[in-house]
C-alpha cells in the first residue's frame, strides 16, 4: 500500500529543545518497589537482529513480559499509587511499608477501585491482595474472558461494564465514591489527579533501571505506546530532562489513536474507540495530566494496525522476549518509519534505540491485515469474514460486527473518519468520510455488510479462493465486492483535494429489513446523491420494485376431529383464498409490453395445532411486489377486496388482513443530471454504451431516495446470489471502483 494512502507520522520539531520539569529522584519509591515479592529489575534485552534490520547501531528492549510475578509493567504505578492513596487513608508515613499498611487495613479495612482495559486492573488487584486491601474492578464490554479470570484470580471482585473503557471509568469513580473506597486509576480527569500524578511516579523506576542498564550511554530515540498516556507521561519526564537529547515516538492503535487527533488538534480530543487487539491502549482521552507534557516533549507519533502489532510480537517471541501485541507496539512503530521519517528523528547507523515493550504474551483473537488494497485481496478479505444476517437462516448468522470492525480497522489505518452506527446492540453500521475543503457537492457510497445464510453454500463459504479471474464465496457478488470497490474509491478520493465530501456508509441488515440504512439516516447522514453498488453485471439501475409484505388469517370453527358438524377447517378455508389469489396473481402478471409488471405470491401457510382438531385459523403470509405510486394501503385494499369477493361465493368466510412491513418503489429520472453523469462516467469505463435498467428486486435506493438523496444502483459482474456457489469478477470489481472514483472526482470537484 502506498505510504500516502495511510495515517501520517507527525513531528514535533520543538520537541528536541524542550526540557520537562524536573523530577528528583525519590527513594522512597525504590524502597517501596523492593519489599513486593519477586522484586527485581526487568530485562534490557540487546538485539543485534533488529539492530541490523533498522539499520542503526544497537537496539535494546526493555522487557516488561514479567514484573513482580505479572506479565505487564503496570503493577509499578498501580502498586506506588495505591499504597501512597493508602497511607494518607490510614493517616501513616511515606516510609511506613508493606508490613504496617497491612496491618492498619485489618483494623480499619479500605476498598480499592479501577476500571481497566486488563493489565492494570490486574495489577491493582495484586497490590490489594499483597496490602491486604478488598479490590473491586470494573473492565468494559467485550473484555476477552482470559483477562477477566485473570483477575478474578488475583482475588478481586469484577464488574463486566455494558459501556466502553471511557464510561467504566466514570462507573468505578461513583462506585468508590458511594462506597468510601479509594480510586486508583491510570487517568486524571476534573478533580481527580492526584492518584494518577502517583502512577506515573512509580514508572519512573522503570526509566531508572534503563539509566543503570546503560551506563554511560544515552538512547537516541524511545518508542513507548499510549494508552491513557501516564505511562508515555513517565517516559517524557525522564527522557526530555535537562542534559539529555533523546528523541520520544510515541504509538497507538489505529483505531484508539486519542492522543494523536490531539496533537493534530492541538488540544485534547474525545475519541469513538473501536476494539483493538491492543487492549491496554484503547482510550478515547489522554489523562488530563499527561498531555501538557506529552504535547510539549514526544517528537513524533504515529498509529499502527493490529495486524502490525500482532506480527510484531510473533518476531519479538522469536527472538525470546515474550511480548503480547501492547508490548509489541513500539518495534512495529519503529519499523513503519520511512527512510524521511528516519532522517527527521536523527537515526542513523550510530544511533541506540530502546524499545519499552510494556506487556507480556497473553491471548487475543488473531487479526487480519488491513493492507489489501487491490480488489481482489480486498473482496477476499471481506468474504472471509462471517458476516450471515442472524435472521435468516435455521442456524442465526452471526452479523455485522466482525465485519464492521475490519472495515473501521482498514478505514482508520488510511487515516479516513469514521463513526460507528449501532442503535440496536449487535447490528452495527459504520460510516466513513473523506472531508472536502467546502463548497462542493457531497456523495454518498452505500453498500449492505450483511450476506444471506452461508448453510445453504456448497463447500466452503468464507474460503475467498481466488480462481479464473473471480473470488468465490458467501457475499462475494452480494455484495462484498461492491463493499470493496466503494472502500477503494473512498480512499483514493483522499488525494483529490475535493470541495465536498465523500461519505462511505457500510449498512447492516439489507438482506432482511434494511435496518442499517435507516439507523444511518435516521443519525443525520445525507448526501447530495448516492450510488448503491450492489452486483448490478456493471449495468446501471435506475429504478426497482418495491414490497409489501401481508398476512392473512382465514377463520374456522374449533372442534373435535369427529364432529364435523361442529368444526370449520380453516385451512381448507384458506384454500378458496388461495384459488382466487393465484387468479390475481396471473392478472397482476398480464404482459403490458414493458416486462415490469408487480407481483404476488403465497409465502408461508400456518395453521392447526393437532391432528385430531379442527383448526381455527390458518394465517397466510404474502408478499406483493410495487410499482411506483403503489403504497401499502392500496395494495391491503385490493386484499381486502379479493378476500370480499371469496366472502360472496362462500357463506361464514371470515378473515382478517394485515400489512406487516413495506419497502417503496424508487426510480429516478434518465434525464435528472446525476444519471447523466453516471452514464457518461459508466460509458467512458466499459468503453461502450451502458445498459440502463430497472430490476424487480428491493434495494436501499428507496429509503435513500425517501431521505430526498437521488441515488442509483451500479455494482461488479457476479453469479449465484444466495445460491450454492457464488462469485464475483475481479476486473468488474476494479471497473466499478474506477466508476465510483470518477464520479467523485467529477461529482464532488
Amino acid at each position: 500500500m502506498a505510504a500516502s494512502l495511510r495515517r501520517p507520522t507527525l513531528f514535533h520539531p520543538e520537541a528536541k529543545s524542550w526540557r520537562a520539569p524536573v523530577t528528583a529522584r525519590n527513594d522512597a519509591i525504590a524502597d517501596f518497589h523492593a519489599q513486593l515479592p519477586d522484586a527485581q529489575p526487568t530485562r534490557l534485552v540487546s538485539l543485534d537482529a533488529l539492530a541490523q534490520e533498522l539499520g542503526v547501531r544497537s537496539v535494546y528492549v526493555k522487557d516488561e513480559s514479567s514484573r513482580y510475578g505479572l506479565p505487564s509493567f503496570k503493577i509499578l504505578g498501580a502498586s506506588w499509587g495505591a499504597y501512597r492513596a493508602l497511607v494518607a487513608e490510614l493517616g501513616l508515613s511515606l516510609d511506613a511499608g508493606v508490613a504496617a499498611v497491612k496491618e492498619a487495613l485489618s483494623v480499619q479495612p479500605t476498598t480499592l477501585f479501577t476500571a481497566t482495559d486488563g493489565n492494570h486492573g490486574r495489577a491493582v488487584a495484586r497490590i490489594g491482595a499483597i496490602l491486604g486491601a478488598q479490590t473491586e474492578v470494573h473492565v468494559p464490554a467485550g473484555m476477552h474472558p482470559a483477562t477477566v479470570a485473570a483477575i478474578e484470580a488475583e482475588g478481586a471482585k469484577v464488574v463486566v461494564s455494558t459501556e466502553d473503557y471511557q464510561a467504566t471509568v466514570v462507573i468505578a469513580h461513583r462506585a468508590a465514591q458511594a462506597s468510601g473506597g479509594i480510586l486508583v486509576q491510570d487517568f486524571a480527569f476534573d478533580g481527580y489527579d492526584q492518584v494518577p500524578q502517583w502512577i506515573v511516579d512509580g514508572y519512573l523506576t522503570m526509566m531508572h533501571e534503563i539509566d543503570q542498564q546503560l551506563p554511560g550511554v544515552l538512547p537516541d530515540l524511545v518508542v513507548t505506546p499510549v494508552g491513557v498516556g501516564c505511562f508515555a507521561q513517565a517516559v517524557v519526564s525522564h527522557f526530555k530532562q535537562a542534559g539529555r537529547s533523546t528523541a520520544v515516538l510515541a504509538v497507538e492503535p489505529d483505531t484508539a489513536a486519542c492522543f494523536y487527533q490531539s496533537r493534530r488538534e492541538d488540544r485534547v480530543v474525545s475519541i469513538q474507540t473501536s476494539p483493538t487487539i491492543m487492549a491496554g491502549l484503547d482510550c478515547g482521552t489522554v489523562s488530563s495530566i499527561a498531555w501538557p507534557l506529552l504535547r510539549s516533549g514526544v517528537d513524533a507519533n504515529l498509529t499502527i494496525s493490529d495486524y502490525e502489532a500482532h506480527t510484531a510480537a510473533l518476531d519479538l517471541q522469536a527472538l525470546g522476549c515474550h511480548a503480547g501485541p501492547c508490548g509489541a507496539a513500539a518495534l512495529a512503530a519503529v519499523r513503519r518509519l520511512t527512510p524521511a521519517d528516519r532522517e527527521q528523528l536523527g537515526l542513523t547507523d550510530r544511533s541506540v534505540v530502546v524499545l519499552l515493550c510494556t506487556e507480556g504474551a497473553r491471548d487475543y483473537p488473531i487479526p487480519r491485515s488491513v493492507y489489501p488494497f487491490d480488489p481482489a485481496s480486498l473482496t477476499r478479505a471481506l468474504v472471509q469474514i462471517d458476516s450471515s444476517n442472524p435472521l435468516l437462516g435455521s442456524v442465526p448468522g452471526p452479523g455485522e460486527t466482525d465485519v464492521a470492525r475490519y472495515i473501521v480497522s482498514w478505514l482508520e489505518h488510511r487515516d479516513i473518519e469514521t463513526h460507528w452506527v449501532e442503535p440496536t446492540k449487535g447490528r452495527p453500521s459504520v460510516v466513513g468520510i473523506v472531508r472536502g475543503s467546502g463548497g462542493g457537492k457531497s456523495l454518498l457510497l452505500n453498500g449492505h455488510i450483511d450476506t444471506v445464510t452461508c448453510l445453504s453454500y456448497e463447500g466452503d463459504a468464507l474460503a475467498g479462493e481466488i480462481r479464473d479471474g473471480k473470488v468465490f464465496g458467501r457475499g462475494a457478488a452480494d455484495m462484498k465486492g461492491g463493499i470493496a470497490a466503494a472502500l477503494i474509491a473512498l480512499a483514493k478520493a483522499k488525494a483529490l483535494g475535493l470541495r465536498g465530501d465523500v461519505i462511505f456508509t457500510g449498512v447492516a441488515d439489507e438482506e432482511a429489513t434494511s435496518l442499517g440504512t435507516s439507523d444511518v439516516l435516521a443519525a443525520g447522514w445525507r448526501a447530495d446523491a448516492a450510488i448503491v453498488s450492489e452486483p448490478t453485471n456493471m449495468e446501471l439501475v435506475y429504478g426497482h420494485k418495491g414490497f409489501v409484505w401481508l398476512e392473512v388469517d382465514v377463520f374456522g370453527v374449533a372442534a373435535h376431529g369427529s364432529r364435523y358438524d361442529l368444526g370449520v377447517d380453516a385451512i381448507a378455508r384458506a384454500g378458496y383464498f388461495l384459488v382466487a389469489l393465484d387468479k390475481y396473481a396471473q392478472r397482476l402478471q398480464a404482459d403490458d409490453g414493458t416486462g415490469f409488471r408487480p407481483s404476488v405470491h403465497a409465502s408461508i401457510v400456518k395453521g392447526g395445532e393437532e391432528v385430531s382438531s379442527y383448526p381455527t385459523c390458518c394465517t397466510v403470509t404474502l408478499e406483493r411486489r410495487t410499482l411506483e405510486g403503489e403504497t401499502a394501503a392500496s395494495v391491503q385494499r385490493e386484499m381486502e377486496e379479493l378476500l370480499a369477493t371469496v366472502a360472496t361465493e362462500l357463506p361464514d368466510f371470515g378473515y382478517k388482513v394485515r400489512t406487516t412491513f413495506e419497502r417503496p418503489a424508487y426510480q429516478l429520472a434518465l434525464d435528472h443530471p446525476f444519471a447523466k453523469l453516471v452514464t457518461e462516467t459508466l460509458e467512458q469505463v466499459l468503453e461502450e454504451k451502458p445498459s440502463v435498467v430497472r430490476e424487480h428486486y428491493w434495494t436501499d435506493c428507496a429509503l435513500l431516495g425517501e431521505a430526498g438523496i437521488p441515488a442509483l444502483l451500479l455494482g461488479p459482474r457476479g453469479e449465484g446470489l444466495h445460491a450454492k456457489e457464488e462469485y464475483v469478477s475481479i476486473d468488474s470489481v476494479a471497473e466499478t471502483a474506477d466508476v465510483l472514483f470518477r464520479v467523485a472526482q467529477e461529482f464532488c470537484k
